[in-house]
């Protein structure tokens, strides 16, 4: 293992890279919540096929880009 020079430190993730992890996840959680709630709120209104399909879709983006936000926002705040 080679020796590390003296005056060289690892950096670590920049604020900007943290708050972008914060969306990913975020969005992420928010697309498996949106794809569960959603699902099954559509298919109690009795939505079938295409209909199903786009308000699934629809309820899943939007709870992706919604709590993604507040991910992003809320590790902004503690850079």
């Amino acid at each position: 293992m080679p020796a590390v020079p003296v005056g060289s430190y690892q950096q670590g993730p920049t604020c900007w890279d943290r708050m972008k992890m914060g969306f990913g996840v975020g969005f992420c959680v928010g697309l498996a919540s949106g794809a569960l709630f959603g699902g099954f709120s559509a298919l109690r209104y009795g939505l079938r096929g295409r209909e199903l399909v786009n308000s699934v879709g629809k309820t899943m983006i939007q709870g992706g880009g919604t709590f993604g936000t507040f991910m992003a926002i809320g590790t902004g705040i503690r850079c």
